[in-house]
């Protein structure tokens, strides 16, 4: 089917995040728009219990504004010391409950795992596309394993990055470069399962 110049409205306020999709996705004849974009400020509340169930309740409300595609994703780190599948999904507020500043927040994970011998940990993404009105929502997962280092290094990346390291690249996110970490990162693995099943549908 011809794709081109279709629209997909992307659930995200964040400008970076659009702009990788808008890299990603323009080849293929995608315009993707941002919730800013239509001037859409309302959000859903998002009490699912897994990435896959929050990253729905995001695409569907967003469909039920927009009536066009819509993709949205869900993301969380699991850090095995800290409890199992913790904080996960919670990942975002877990961060809130002890500061708005990440450098804060992950000096207290690694002071939380002072003494903890399995530092295991995994990055998970889960992205949600709604094509249209009755169409079975499809799921694209990934999954970015690794384990927390004892001590912060680097300023890259985001979040939890700065005490995260890629097991299986040897990859500290918190000082390899942006293309490093979006080559092997969660969202990327999950993004490319997305554009394999776009590419297929044009």
């Amino acid at each position: 089917m011809e794709r081109l110049n279709q629209e997909i409205v992307l659930a995200t306020h964040n400008k970076n995040k659009l702009r990788e999709f808008r890299e990603l996705l323009s080849p293929l004849g995608y315009i993707v728009m941002g919730q800013s974009d239509l001037n859409i400020t309302e959000e859903p509340v998002e009490n699912g219990l897994t990435y896959e169930e929050n990253a729905l309740i995001k695409a569907k409300f967003l469909f039920s504004i927009v009536h066009r595609p819509v993709i949205s994703d869900d993301s969380g780190i699991e850090i095995k010391a800290l409890g199992e599948h913790f904080p996960g999904v919670h990942s975002a507020r877990y961060a809130a409950s002890i500061s708005s500043d990440y450098g804060i927040v992950d000096q207290k994970v690694l002071d939380l795992m002072k003494d903890a011998k399995d530092r295991s940990a995994e990055y998970h993404c889960c992205i949600c596309l709604i094509e249209k009105e009755g169409a079975k929502p499809l799921f694209f997962n990934g999954v970015c394993k690794g384990h927390i280092l004892e001590e912060k290094k680097g300023h890259n990346g985001f979040g939890y990055d700065p005490i995260f390291h890629y097991d299986e690249g040897n990859l500290d996110f918190g000082v390899c470069s942006e293309e490093e970490k979006n080559a092997v990162s969660h969202r990327a693995i999950a993004f490319r399962k997305l554009l394999v099943y776009l590419s297929i549908q044009r």
